[in-house]
């Protein structure tokens, strides 16, 4: 045993010693694919003799570096602000229907399972010209973005909190029961001990929820806020120019929910640290 942890990696596991290159190759291979998919997506839009400088001319409106009529955020500026309040306040909801859902408690677990079954049973569209349209015929008026915010968090929430559920669960059961020995209190066992193994399972399925939410926000158009897709579809009807609007439009979220896809991947890599040094062990 000592002679063998005299002997350098390299000669100790000789398949050890290509795995950083392999890699990098992959790497490369995916970058070089990709650039050449961009490339071709490029070639295909020139292709189409579509008027680049009208969307020169609406891409900062498009993009939210003007501000709106009111002052207020407009374009791409407004949807990432809507989706931001929104996650959050989702994160928040699904925590405490997450929650209820794993109580013994008779009446947190029904409330919980009720409005996730609601929720999750019915469009988000419909949700959203509720809260609108239909509230205000019982005395309750709201705003065209407290609406939105208040229908995406709702219906995310919703299924965000049978992700954390989930992810609670997959955690192996003596990691609690172990806990529990050493009389630690109960949120301080989720905070240090299932908590962060849970996260490793949560994190893939919420980063998509996110993405979509992100894209689900252009929904809040239809309520009169002047976010990225009304502007899209605004700016079109204005000068017939549908094709290079909407296709701007498309890119910019592309370009936006590859920003939350990077974010996630470095969360799953944070957390999945230990795992990924277990599994080469």
């Amino acid at each position: 045993m000592a002679l063998d942890a005299e002997v350098p990696a390299a000669v100790a596991r000789p398949d050890a010693a290509p795995v950083v290159p392999r890699r990098s190759f992959f790497r490369l291979q995916v970058w070089a694919t990709w650039l050449i998919l961009v490339l071709l997506l490029a070639w295909g839009c020139h292709g189409l003799q579509l008027d680049f400088g009208y969307v020169g001319q609406k891409l900062p409106f498009l993009l939210g570096l003007r501000l709106g009529p009111d002052g207020f955020l407009q374009g791409a500026l407004l949807t990432l602000f809507v989706t931001a309040v929104s996650m959050v306040c989702a994160l928040c909801v699904a925590v405490v229907t997450a929650a209820g859902r794993l109580s013994d408690n008779p009446v947190a677990f029904a409330l919980a399972t009720f409005y996730a079954s609601l929720f999750r049973g019915t469009p988000l569209l419909v949700q959203v010209l509720i809260i609108y349209l239909a509230l205000p015929q019982v005395g309750l008026v709201l705003g065209g973005l407290s609406s939105g915010l208040i229908a995406l968090s709702l219906n995310y929430g919703a299924y965000l909190a049978e992700t954390i559920r989930s992810g609670m669960m997959a955690v192996p059961l003596g990691q609690r029961e172990a806990a529990m020995a050493l009389s630690l209190p109960r949120w301080l066992i989720v905070w240090k001990v299932t908590g962060p193994q849970a996260l490793r399972l949560i994190i893939p399925p919420a980063g998509a929820l996110f993405v979509s939410m992100l894209k689900d926000s252009s929904l809040v158009s239809i309520l009169g806020l002047w976010e990225l897709n009304f502007l899209a579809q605004s700016y079109a009807r204005a000068s017939f120019h549908y094709m290079e609007m909407l296709l701007a439009a498309a890119l910019i979220y592309w370009a936006l929910s590859i920003v939350f896809e990077i974010a996630q991947f470095r969360l799953e890599r944070r957390f999945g640290k230990g795992v990924a040094v277990a599994g080469r062990r």
